[in-house]
């Protein structure tokens, strides 16, 4: 309990001091912590705009999925230093034949499912509307991607085995379509082919860097999406067949490993023959750009680290000044009883309470920036954000006072009272 005393009043006297400091000369005062906090300032700026533009770039690509793995012709190439596209060319389209086949023999999946993309024209009387996506599904498709039907309902399987002429559109395509007009039940044409309006998919507003948007989509079933564009031949449209790994599959290994052998077995393809298919997975794409932004989030630390230097050195400059107009008081501290290790302590809280008092300050900048517009950038201070800079206040408080503060525990007290 005593001991509990001592450091309850050990950081009381250092507050009332550091207060004392900042009161008698607010301008060096001022002056010194501006470093720290032009530091903290630059260095959680850079974190929080990096993290918000990662996040809202991988938001961008939420229409890939999460924890899914696609089956297709041609492989993303991320990381690679050289992308042989002509290794690829003659590779075979994944075909609803091997759809049915992987969804019958696969077992570390907990959704499948086979889609195909073109960009499509779409008219409703005299409206029409250009180069919006089309998308050809199959009833599985909502058990591998978020699907949030705002209005009307999804596809029966009766409507998917049979290939109906039936449509779930976007916001997007509602405004071009039907202003001030409900969709459901009316029909819309693409290719002189009328499909009914049965289901609205929830908006999901823009998205960074143009990513496509299920607000600018429509999707209908997979077989009707083959009637319009399919030749009937392997080399048709490309399709992906994407499946959504197990939560326990931790990095998708088992899903990975047993797509390979299926999907070596349904094309028979020889123990000494590649692979000709390629599995891409959406992680290696948020790797990707986490990789990118962790290289810009380290060169913003290290333009930030040199205004923290120099605010170290401002803070260092305040404590050897308050030693030595303290000199007189700590000799009588030290005549009193005070030992060297609280005199130490003593100007360390005071050193890492000016530097946090910086880094707060700087902290409370970056906060009000995140009230400026920027778009779609949603820019948010995280609190992994401000622990950091909270921890870096306090490291340059404790580097910046640990001399002075060994000086000051150094003194001899008859000198010290003796000086004036």
């Amino acid at each position: 309990m005593k001991n509990v005393l001592k450091v309850l009043k050990l950081i009381f006297e250092s507050f009332r001091f550091a207060g004392s400091a900042l009161k008698e000369n607010i301008l060096r005062t001022a002056l010194s912590l501006a470093g720290v906090t032009i530091g903290i300032f630059l260095i959680i700026t850079v974190f929080t705009m990096v993290d918000s533009l990662e996040k809202s770039i991988k938001g961008s690509f939420d229409f890939l999925g999460s924890n899914v793995i696609n089956v297709e012709k041609w492989p993303w190439g991320l990381g690679e230093s050289e992308y042989k596209w002509w290794d690829f060319m003659n590779r075979p389209q994944p075909v609803y034949d091997e759809y049915e086949y992987l969804k019958e023999t696969v077992e570390n999946a907990e959704g499948i499912t086979i889609m195909a993309v073109r960009r499509q024209n779409y008219k409703r009387g005299n409206n029409s509307t250009d180069g919006k996506l089309l998308y050809g599904i199959t009833h599985d498709y909502q058990d591998v991607y978020e699907m949030k039907i705002e209005k009307g309902r999804y596809f029966s399987e009766i409507e998917i085995d049979g290939g109906r002429q039936v449509a779930i559109i976007g916001a997007k395509l509602v405004e071009d379509l039907f202003p001030n007009v409900d969709p459901i039940g009316k029909d819309i044409t693409m290719k002189n082919r009328k499909f009914k309006v049965i289901g609205l998919m929830k908006k999901e507003g823009e998205s960074m860097m143009g990513m496509p948007s299920k607000d600018e989509s429509c999707m209908i079933p997979y077989k009707g999406f083959l009637k319009m564009y399919y030749s009937g031949k392997r080399r048709g449209i490309g399709s992906t067949i994407s499946l959504k790994g197990r939560a326990d599959d931790i990095g998708l290994v088992e899903l990975e490993a047993e797509l390979t052998g299926l999907m070596r077995r349904k094309r028979a393809l020889k123990p000494k023959d590649k692979d000709n298919f390629a599995l891409n997975r959406t992680e290696a794409l948020a790797n990707a750009i986490g990789s990118m932004f962790d290289g810009i989030g380290f060169i913003g630390a290290i333009i930030g680290g040199f205004s923290i230097l120099v605010g170290g050195f401002g803070i260092a400059n305040i404590m050897f000044v308050s030693v030595k107009e303290r000199t007189n008081i700590i000799g009588i501290q030290k005549s009193l009883g005070a030992t060297n290790y609280f005199i130490l302590f003593e100007f360390l809280f005071e050193s890492v309470f000016l530097s946090i008092i910086g880094g707060l300050i700087g902290l409370l900048l970056v906060y009000l920036i995140t009230f400026i517009p920027m778009g779609s950038l949603d820019v948010v201070l995280t609190t992994k954000n401000i622990t950091i800079g909270l921890v870096v206040s306090v490291v340059i408080g404790l580097l910046a006072g640990i001399i002075p503060a060994a000086l000051a525990a150094r003194l001899d007290p008859v000198i010290a009272i003796r000086t004036t």
